[in-house]
Order: C-alpha cells, then sequence, then structure tokens
C-alpha cells in the first residue's frame, strides 16, 4: 500500500504541474494496483483530454460520474457529466452531448447556486456567441456574477470574454474591447485553470481575426503560442492556435508555412475537434485558391461544408476565378442573404462582393456592397476592415471611370497594407494603381506598380494573379489612355454595335455601357460614334471583319 500511495502522490504532483504524459502514466500505475478515488478519475481524465485522448477522457469521466453519484456528490457528477458533454460537443456530436447536457442540468437543478450552475450557462454561451448579442450579453453577466459570488476566477474572465465579444459584435467597441482586455489581463495573471485559460486564448485569438484586427491577431496568436510553449503536449488547443497561426502567416506572405500549418491541423483536429478541423480545410482552400490551383482549392472547401463551415466568400472567389462570373455572383448574393445579422461576418462577404460585381460589370452592385464594407470599417476601426474598404472604394471609383478620385484612395489602401505587413494585399492593390495611372496617362508610373506587382506575386506563386500582370501590360500599351475595357467597348462600336448590342455580348449594364462610351469620347476628344469609329480603324483598335 505504500508503494500505492507514493505512485498516487507523485500522479498528483505531476498533474499539479501540468505533466500531463507522467500524471496519466503514474495514475494508470497506481489503477493497475486498486480503484482510484473519484477525485483522482477526475484528474486522469483531465490528463488524458490534454494528450488529445478524448475517449480515455470521456469513459474515465463516465466512471468518476458514476462514482460521484454513488458517494451522493451531485455537483462533481454535474461537472464530470458537462466535461463528457464538450468532449461530444468538439467531436460533432451534439446529439449524445445534449444527453450528457442534460443528466447535468438534472442534478443541480434542485442544487443551491454555485459554482456548476455557470459552468452550464458557460456552454449555453458557446452556443448563443452566434445569435442574438443582447442574450449574450445578459447571460455573460449572469455568469461573471456567479463566478464573482462563488470566488470563481475561470467563470468571472469568462463572463467578460463572452460580454466583450457580444458588445463588439453590437459596434461597441470601447464597452466591448474593455472587456476583452479584462478577460486577457485574468489570463496573463495565472490565476485560471488551464484549460479554461486555453479557451480563452481561443475565443480572443477569434475575436480579433473576426475583427480584421490584423495587428492584435498576430498579436494574440504568437502570445498563445508563447503560452501553449510552456505547458508539456496540448493537443487540441496547439491545433486550434496553428488555424490562426496559419491565417496570419498567410497575411504576411508566408505561404508554404501557412500552406503546413492548415495541413496540421486537419490532421490532428479531425478526431478531436470538428470545427477547428473545418477551418484547416477551409484555410487550405484559401492558399490553394490564391496560388491558382483550382482543383485542389474545390476540394479543400468542399471538406470544409462537409464538416458544417460555410465555404464562403472563398467558394463565390474559385467561381470567379475559374471565369464563372455570374455564378460567383449568384453564390455571394446567396451567402449575404444568409447572413443577415452580423455585420463583421458581411464585411468579409462584401469586399468579395465588391471584386465580383466588379468582374460582371454590374457597377451598383459593387457600389452597395462598398457602401456597406466602408460603414462596418468606420463603425469598428478595425486596421483590415479599414483597409479594405479603401481597397473596394478605389476599385469602384477606377471602374466608374474616376481615376483622379480612385488615385489618392487606392494609394492610401496600398500604404495601410504595407504598414500592416500583408504583401499580397499590397501587391493586389498595385494593380488597380496600374489601372489608374494608365488611365490617367502616366505609363511609367504605371509600370512601376506592375513591376512591384509581379515581384510580390511571383515569389508567392500566386499564378493567376502573374497572368494578370502580365494581360495589364498588354494593356498598358493602348492609345489615348484606354483601359482595356473601354478598347472592348470601342471595338464593338466599330463594328456597328448598337449599346444594347453591347451590353449583351460583354455582359454590361446599359448604364455602365454608355458610361464607358462617354469616357471613350472624353479621351479621344470625339463627339461621334463615327468619329470613334474613325480612331479605332486608324489606330487598330478595331475587330477583324470575319468572313
Amino acid at each position: 500500500m505504500d508503494d500505492v500511495a507514493g505512485v498516487l502522490e507523485a500522479a498528483r504532483d505531476a498533474y499539479g504541474r501540468h505533466d500531463w504524459a507522467a500524471a496519466r502514466d503514474r495514475f494508470h500505475a497506481a489503477r493497475a494496483e486498486g480503484e482510484l478515488a473519484p477525485g483522482d478519475l477526475d484528474a486522469l481524465a483531465d490528463a488524458a483530454w490534454w494528450l488529445g485522448d478524448f475517449d480515455e477522457a470521456s469513459a474515465v469521466l463516465e466512471e468518476a460520474y458514476r462514482r460521484h453519484l454513488d458517494d451522493g456528490r451531485p455537483r462533481p457528477a454535474a461537472m464530470a457529466a458537462i466535461g463528457i458533454a464538450v468532449n461530444h460537443f468538439l467531436r460533432g456530436d451534439g446529439v449524445v452531448g445534449s444527453g450528457w447536457l442534460g443528466r447535468a442540468q438534472r442534478l443541480l437543478r434542485d442544487q443551491p447556486e454555485h459554482a456548476e450552475h455557470g459552468y452550464l450557462l458557460y456552454l449555453e454561451l458557446e452556443g448563443a456567441l452566434g445569435g442574438d448579442p443582447g442574450a449574450v450579453v445578459a447571460m455573460a453577466g449572469r455568469v461573471r456574477d456567479i463566478g464573482r459570488r462563488h470566488a470563481d476566477p475561470n467563470l468571472a474572465a469568462a463572463g467578460d470574454l463572452f460580454e466583450g465579444r457580444a458588445l463588439v459584435r453590437q459596434g461597441r467597441m470601447a464597452e466591448g474591447m474593455a472587456l476583452l482586455d479584462e478577460a486577457m489581463l485574468a489570463v496573463l495573471s495565472g490565476e485560471l485553470d488551464p484549460g479554461w485559460a486555453g479557451n480563452i486564448y481561443c475565443h480572443l485569438m477569434a475575436a480579433f481575426h473576426e475583427l480584421a484586427d490584423v495587428r492584435r491577431a498576430a498579436e494574440w496568436t504568437e502570445a498563445t503560442s508563447r503560452w501553449l510553449a510552456g505547458l508539456a503536449p496540448a493537443v487540441l488547443f496547439t491545433g486550434i492556435c496553428r488555424v490562426h497561426r496559419s491565417q496570419v502567416l498567410a497575411r504576411r506572405g508566408a505561404w508554404a508555412e501557412a500552406e503546413r500549418e492548415a495541413a496540421l491541423v486537419c490532421h490532428d483536429l479531425a478526431d478531436l475537434h470538428v470545427a477547428g478541423a473545418a477551418e484547416g480545410h477551409y484555410q487550405l482552400g484559401e492558399l490553394h485558391r490564391l496560388r491558382g490551383d483550382l482543383a485542389a482549392a474545390e476540394a479543400a472547401y468542399r471538406r470544409a461544408h462537409e464538416l458544417d463551415r460555410d465555404p464562403q466568400p472563398g467558394l463565390a472567389l474559385l467561381r470567379l476565378a475559374q471565369g464563372r462570373a455570374a455564378t460567383a455572383s449568384a453564390s455571394i448574393r446567396a451567402a449575404l442573404t444568409a447572413v443577415t445579422h452580423d455585420r463583421l461576418a458581411r464585411a468579409r462577404l462584401c469586399a468579395a462582393q465588391v471584386e465580383i460585381a466588379l468582374a460582371a460589370g454590374d457597377a451598383d452592385t459593387a457600389g452597395r456592397a462598398c457602401d456597406e464594407l466602408t460603414r462596418t470599417a468606420s463603425t469598428y476601426g478595425s486596421s483590415g476592415l479599414e483597409a479594405a474598404a479603401l481597397q473596394a472604394r478605389g476599385a469602384v471609383l477606377l471602374a466608374g471611370g474616376q481615376a483622379e478620385a480612385a488615385l489618392p484612395t487606392l494609394r492610401a489602401a496600398c500604404r495601410r497594407w504595407l504598414e500592416l505587413d500583408a504583401p499580397y494585399d499590397a501587391a493586389r492593390v498595385r494593380l488597380l494603381l496600374a489601372g489608374t495611372y494608365q488611365a490617367l496617362g502616366d505609363a511609367d508610373a504605371a509600370q512601376r506598380e506592375l513591376d512591384a506587382a509581379q515581384v510580390v506575386f511571383t515569389r508567392l506563386g500566386a499564378t493567376l494573379d502573374v497572368r494578370k500582370v502580365a494581360a495589364r501590360r498588354g494593356r498598358a500599351a493602348l492609345p489615348g489612355g484606354l483601359t482595356g475595357r473601354e478598347a472592348e467597348v470601342l471595338a464593338l462600336v466599330a463594328a456597328g454595335r448598337s449599346n444594347r448590342e453591347i451590353a449583351a455580348v460583354l455582359v454590361l449594364s446599359h448604364k455602365t455601357v454608355a458610361r464607358h462610351l462617354s469616357n471613350i469620347f472624353a479621351k479621344l476628344g470625339v463627339s461621334s460614334r463615327t468619329q470613334a469609329a474613325a480612331y479605332a480603324f486608324e489606330h487598330g483598335l478595331a475587330a477583324p471583319e470575319r468572313g
């Protein structure tokens, strides 16, 4: 018995030091000699959880649950049931998870309020976060109050976290960020249980990614990585952190490393955390799309969708890259219809809709999406949203023939992306700047922007964008400062087509064709279709006759 007592003491010591592997091994050794106490079963289950063995964790928790019940201890039995429920929810098994959650609720129903009631409410909050922010704020306040009344710092910090996230979603930035700061301080204080600290780390990374707060997303991803480095293996949290690390690396242009991290997420979380694995597949889809591997992107987006991750806006942008502008337009329109209350989620969709609508010649839709994105960026003041809104505004102005207004806007967008260490985004703006300078007759500046963009696209392996640079270089030699689209319209005018026929051929609105024609007349100094057609024939812009 002395030997067993020594092994148990070593197991408990290892558990207290967060040496999960040693704790599990020693608890197993003690268990081989006799029955573990319910509290030791709880610790063994926790160690197995940290090591990513959710099957063992749940099995041991079920044993602990029964033992606590046998001992007449409903509150710890309820916590064991909550732990089992969480494991099933993480793996996407909502039916079994709900069953265990129901057991916990029944056990606590007639008990005086204690911390366990707060943990039950915490799980409700997790599920409610994407819904009505007002309801989340109220529930979060109750969780925080329970934590304070029962001296549970985990619950107090969780209440601050969830209320902060809900307030941010409502656009109440000052109040929301203050509460997120409170949650950050609680994590950094070291007062929280590691499992709940890890959960708050994950929520903070997700919140700043959702906000497109590029700097803070990077800072908290790095902070989480440092925290994890001080722990023994933490399979779940390491995997979730990798998702956000991949997003940060992709933004910074480290695509190969970002892809490796996303692939590890898909592998490591496949049987542990369905939502994390789904996000990993979506991230792989994004990287494949940017590299021009459209078949691989399609497969990755489909896998993300199978795991219940909405594949938008990536899938709509993939359709655009496949040359299916009409399908892309319908896809992004449906995605926006499905998201009515979440302005931050809509912001990402609006940015994509601007790009898709402009490619389809739908200036009105692009303008409305740009307006919404600009309002959202103004409300939240996020660095990434502000840069995206400037980029969208500049693109809309350029497409509308307002090159003089587009130039300072696009220069500001490029500068913002460079300040955020986002080389790919900056290079995409440079493509727009090249078109702007060309429209203003500054061919030298246009070539400088194309050269700078090509360096980045080539380094990253962005093959589709490299082709866009080549196409833009071909259009740069157009006479009269005409854009490529204007040259297409002029060729059809020279062929005797009416505005209605041109609109049908180029899939543009009548209003857009008229605007292009007005710009052509102004640039060429002509006042009639006949004069414009003569210019086209004189400068080799007329379409060759067929026959």
